[in-house]
């Protein structure tokens, strides 16, 4: 296999002076009373060799050259999502459910999985006294899209009544469409501006038809560090045969591209020394590289990167989003920090991805705004790998699912 080169770029080489001037150059964005430094540059093509001070931070990329690769065709695949109600739903209410008491209802599934039942049953969907409750036939998926979200920024469980419902709800409660037919939208957006075209909700299973297991210059690694559970994509640190941690990629490549538009994913990530979990969007079109990291986070990078518990295990508190046009062109990067553990709860990480434009978000807030131009398609990535900013994975990185990179959703719209 022909040896690849691969990008990377120091934070450390970035004065905080040059790091001001070229927030500025880059559009912005993020700027303000958050806890982190923003840190941007232009396309002047900052050298890895620039660094400067003890120890390097690398953010991003591969953007190897590869003169054997084969220039990618766009196709126009849609996604399919899988969040669905499989039974027959008849209305919907939102609040403390009158349905039945509360001793009459049971715990049939948790968020992101299936509740299942014998017959037609009210099911709610919440946590403590905010629910939102349906009626179905036979089982529900238990999540956000079917229900809405009553109870917001908390794990909430599906519930089933013990009673067994054979009317309809009462005429003063209108039925509503099933909320089956209704798309997710881009958290923070407005809804009308987008239409969905790729969804992976993660409810059935990995999906061959959409999704590899390796980069394309890579073979699969045959240690199993990933599943497709509980409602979420898992992929955790892991020593393989030769006791050496290996890196894992979940892409698209060869089987969905798009070209502008919204890319979301909500994710909890990983601890450990070493781990570098990622989000981006990707393409290599014969010499071409254009890649835009929509996340990346080094949990044993020096502070704000990460931080060591009393277990002297790392946490992430920062990411970075970073854009290169290709190899040695980068457009721009700024590690934000969060002020939180992102390894104890969901985030969102999302790019809005415009012609001329690129604008990336955290929770719905605006982190970076970069005026750049990129038009090829690009395919998702997902990837748990090791090493860079991070540091080398050892015997204090936690092994095994329960330490996983856990992605709830993965989505992507176009505009209308």
């Amino acid at each position: 296999m022909q040896t690849l080169s691969f990008q990377r770029f120091s934070m450390s080489a970035l004065s905080c002076a040059a790091a001001a001037v070229l927030l500025a150059a880059c559009g912005g964005g993020g700027s303000g009373t958050d806890a982190g430094a923003a840190t941007s540059t232009t396309s002047a093509g900052v050298e890895a060799s620039a660094a400067q001070g003890t120890g390097t931070t690398s953010v991003a990329g591969i953007n190897g050259a590869d003169s054997t690769s084969t220039p990618v065709t766009t196709t126009s695949t849609t996604g399919t999502t899988t969040s669905t109600t499989t039974g027959t739903t008849t209305g919907t209410t939102t609040g403390t459910s009158t349905v039945a008491p509360a001793s009459a209802w049971s715990q049939c599934a948790t968020e992101n999985s299936t509740c299942t039942f014998e017959g037609t049953k009210e099911v709610r969907y919440g946590a403590g006294d905010k629910w939102a409750t349906r009626t179905a036939t036979g089982s529900i998926a238990c999540n956000n899209t079917v229900f809405g979200d009553p109870a917001f920024g908390t794990q909430k469980t599906c519930e089933v009544s013990g009673t067994t419902t054979t009317t309809q709800q009462p005429a003063t409660t209108p039925a509503e469409a099933p909320a089956s037919t209704t798309s997710p939208t881009p958290f923070g957006q407005s809804a009308s501006a987008y239409e969905l075209t790729f969804a992976d909700e993660f409810n059935n299973g990995f999906n061959t038809s959409v999704w590899n297991d390796h980069i394309w210059y890579e073979t699969s690694n045959p240690t199993k560090n990933y599943t497709v559970e509980d409602g979420k994509l898992k992929i955790w640190p892991q020593r393989d045969a030769s006791g050496n941690f290996f890196n894992r990629t979940i892409d698209t490549d060869g089987k969905y591209y798009q070209t502008y538009g919204y890319f979301e994913i909500e994710a909890k990530l990983p601890v450990g020394k070493g781990t570098w979990p990622a989000f981006w969007l990707f393409n290599h079109i014969g010499a071409e590289r254009p890649e835009m990291d929509v996340m990346e986070a080094y949990a044993g990078g020096a502070a704000p990167w990460g931080f060591n518990d009393a277990n002297g295990v790392a946490h992430p508190q920062a990411y970075a989003p970073t854009v290169w046009k290709g190899p040695n062109t980068l457009v721009g990067t700024r590690q934000y920090d969060t002020g939180m553990d992102l390894s104890a709860g969901f985030h969102k990480y999302a790019v809005k991805w415009e012609p001329n434009k690129q604008t990336y978000y955290f929770d719905g807030k605006e982190v970076l705004v970069l005026n750049t131009t990129f038009s090829d398609p690009m395919y998702l990535m997902l990837d748990l790998w090791y090493g860079s900013a991070s540091g080398t994975p050892d015997n204090s990185t936690p092994q095994g699912k329960t330490n996983s990179y856990e992605v709830n959703y993965i989505r992507a719209w176009r505009f209308k």
